[in-house]
């Protein structure tokens, strides 16, 4: 599925987009899949690959992604992937002094109002280095999920400024990507998430939404992807329509 998807987008490793932010969102599915593919595909795209991994640990990617073609190990050990392992972090910020502010510090305030600790982590790891170090095509931020975000006590809005600070300083600056995944209960109760979906969805110049058959589930088919293409009005000061694709899989 992942090269057909690859074609309805128009990239390969060789020929990545710059300056992008996509939004990947499930609905009564787990669009996790997606995360991997995103991963797999700028490792080998010879990114700068920042992943603050909220959900699963590193063990887990590092599966997934060898059934993918990569090797998060190997990644890691060559300064080409920082991952920010959150199941793990946690217990170092609740039990463990710390001398300088942890990106994860929110979870020790009683009122979690921002993300700048973890905004200056990914500008800090995503900087040019200027020490010879190897250079890679663009640097790239990954988030798996920003919705955890909301269950650890953050308002929409903190997250939000959080994507557009990063927006600015990976997209417009330094000309990379971002891809960070959402989820949408499609239940209209929870008020955060939904400001936070419609939120990234005017900051996104690509939607990913992966979503569950009405049928159900089944052996062969049990699901479909609805691929949103969005052209930033702030920068290209023009309105157009959405282009969309649906895929079952």
């Amino acid at each position: 599925m992942f090269p057909e998807l690859n074609n309805l987008l128009n990239i390969t490793p060789d020929r990545a987009e710059q300056g992008k932010l996509t939004l990947l969102c499930d609905a009564k599915t787990d669009g996790s899949f997606l995360v991997h593919h995103f991963l797999s595909f700028y490792l080998k795209a010879n990114c700068k690959v920042c992943f603050v991994a909220l959900i699963q640990s590193f063990s887990h990617y590092n599966i997934v992604g060898q059934k993918l073609g990569v090797s998060l190990t190997a990644a890691r050990e060559c300064g080409q992937l920082v991952f920010l392992e959150g199941l793990k972090s946690s217990v170092d910020v609740f039990f463990r002094a710390q001398a300088e502010p942890h990106p994860l510090q929110f979870l020790r305030e009683a009122d979690a109002g921002n993300l700048q600790p973890l905004y200056e982590f990914v500008r800090e790891t995503l900087k040019p280095m200027d020490d010879g170090q190897a250079a890679w095509r663009c640097p790239v931020l990954l988030v798996d999920d920003l919705s955890v975000l909301l269950s650890l006590g953050l308002g929409a809005v903190a997250v939000l400024d959080f994507i557009h600070y990063c927006r600015v300083a990976v997209c417009w600056e330094r000309k990379g990507n971002i891809v960070a995944l959402a989820h949408d209960s499609g239940d209209g109760e929870d008020k955060e998430n939904d400001i936070l979906l419609n939120g990234l969805s005017h900051q996104s110049h690509l939607i990913l939404r992966a979503e569950g058959l009405a049928t159900g589930f089944c052996r062969d088919v049990h699901g479909q992807e609805c691929l949103l293409l969005f052209c930033d009005l702030i920068e290209e000061h023009t309105e157009r329509p959405w282009t969309v694709f649906r895929c079952e899989r």
